[in-house]
């Protein structure tokens, strides 16, 4: 029974195509060579009666009957491959010349090439013959013998014919092949994308290494199950840091609040508290807050934000609401910017960004170090915050983006390791970048955006640079 699955199947489909376009190529090549061959024959046939025919007309006219008698006997005799055919019978269709024994019933009409046997010398053969009618009552009849041409023309007939079949059997096969083929192909890949449902995220699709589509298609299915994996791993991760991070405040709230019920014996015991409590319950509720706004800032919901801004102002602001903070600690701020640094974006959002920034490098800066805020414009607005501190270590920076990361150096800072985040986030939305550099000592974290004539809006959505998707 046929299975009814296989004319469904991509690689039927594809082997049918296959053989059908080798057919089609087959069968115009044997046209071709048929046109190229037996029509030639065909052709040199009527061409040469037709030179017979002038020849034989102007020796009519020259010379009458006689010359005519003459010269159809002269050819006869001249020709050596004895295939020539003339006929000359008079107005009863007698003969008069030639080297027919008479006149072939079915030729009545002049003008139309007559292919038929003949009897020529006592043997029957296949001529291709004309009718001429000639003043007088005279008729003459010019041929070929094809006897010889048609068994070539048969011989290749039988040719072609065989050399059909076999194309269809080679098409028949290489149709299978291909099929195979596809069918191992796809097959992998379906293995792979199985195990992948089934929660095997360590299967990937095999690359033959021939440099191929069906290659292409392996390692772009392999990049992407690398970065289903990473996310996935990222989403360990954020799962395993908030379990982390939010266990110790909520375990104080809780320790505080069952501590007030059994022990205080005042209003303002309970109230104090209360309050500590609900500092604890804020800064959990401040974390939920920073990870809602990455993943608004990532999915690009902010784009409709974006406007031509001068980043100046901007940094002044920042500057002045930083500068007390690092006067409070012994830390001297310093800001360099150029008279205007026009950008395309949010301005909240970056406001954001390099508050984040100016942030990070007063809490590590040691007491009596410097802050330096710059900004410069050229084929690329540049934002940098270098500090004095303990820098992040070069094989840390690549996680330093990532979600509640913390270096060694930031173990004992209050934080909750979401502000480079944030960060980096500001950063992809602009289509720009965060980069983190050694200031020797400390780190200079660059902000890079691109020039309002670089920014166009984009609709699609930020791909974020840390793998994770909130």
């Amino acid at each position: 029974m046929i299975d009814r699955g296989l004319f469904r199947s991509a690689g039927f489909r594809f082997g049918a195509i296959y053989a059908l376009l080798l057919a089609i190529s087959a069968t115009g090549l044997a046209l071709f060579l048929w046109w190229a061959t037996a029509g030639l024959l065909e052709r040199q046939t009527q061409a040469a009666i037709n030179a017979d025919a002038q020849g034989l007309s102007e020796r009519w006219a020259e010379g009458g009957l006689s010359a005519l008698i003459v010269t159809i006997e002269d050819r006869l005799a001249q020709n050596v491959d004895d295939d020539a055919i003339y006929f000359l019978a008079d107005r009863n269709m007698r003969r008069v010349a030639g080297n027919l024994e008479r006149w072939p019933s079915n030729v009545t009409t002049q003008g139309p090439l007559y292919e038929l046997q003949v009897m020529r010398a006592g043997l029957r053969s296949l001529a291709n013959v004309q009718r001429y009618d000639l003043p007088g009552g005279f008729h003459l009849l010019i041929g070929r013998d094809v006897q010889v041409r048609a068994q070539l023309r048969g011989l290749l007939t039988d040719a072609m014919l065989w050399a059909l079949l076999v194309v269809m059997l080679m098409a028949t096969a290489g149709a299978l092949v291909v099929r195979n083929l596809f069918r191992r192909t796809i097959a992998n890949i379906s293995a792979t994308t199985a195990a992948i449902a089934r929660g095997d995220l360590t299967k990937r699709v095999t690359v033959a290494g021939r440099g191929d589509e069906f290659d292409q298609v392996a390692e772009v299915i392999n990049d992407m199950l690398d970065r289903i994996s990473r996310l996935m791993d990222g989403v360990r991760q954020v799962s395993n840091a908030i379990a982390h991070d939010l266990r110790t405040p909520i375990t104080r709230a809780r320790t505080r609040l069952e501590d007030a019920l059994l022990h205080a014996d005042t209003p303002e015991a309970m109230r104090a508290a209360i309050e500590r409590a609900t500092a604890d319950l804020d800064g959990i509720v401040a974390i939920f807050q920073a990870l809602l706004r990455i993943a608004e800032i990532e999915a690009g919901s902010r784009r409709s934000a974006f406007t031509r801004i001068d980043i100046v102002p901007l940094l002044a602001e920042v500057e002045d609401l930083y500068g007390a903070l690092a006067e409070e600690h012994g830390i001297s701020l310093v800001a360099r910017t150029p008279a205007e640094a026009p950008a395309y974006g949010d301005k909240a959002l970056i406001q954001q960004a390099v508050a984040n920034l100016l942030d990070n490098a007063v809490k590590f800066s040691p007491q009596g170090g410097t802050v330096r805020l710059t900004a410069t414009v050229g084929a690329t607005v540049n934002i940098t915050v270098s500090d004095q501190g303990p820098g992040i270590p070069p094989e840390e920076r690549a996680k330093a983006t990532d979600r509640f990361y913390r270096g060694e150096s930031a173990r004992s800072t209050p934080g909750s390791g979401l502000g480079l985040s944030l960060v980096a986030a500001v950063a992809h939305l602009h289509g720009g970048e965060l980069r983190l550099e050694d200031n020797h000592p400390g780190l200079r974290a660059v902000l890079v955006m691109p020039t309002p004539e670089e920014a166009e809006p984009r609709p699609a959505a930020l791909q974020p640079n840390h793998d994770f998707i909130c």
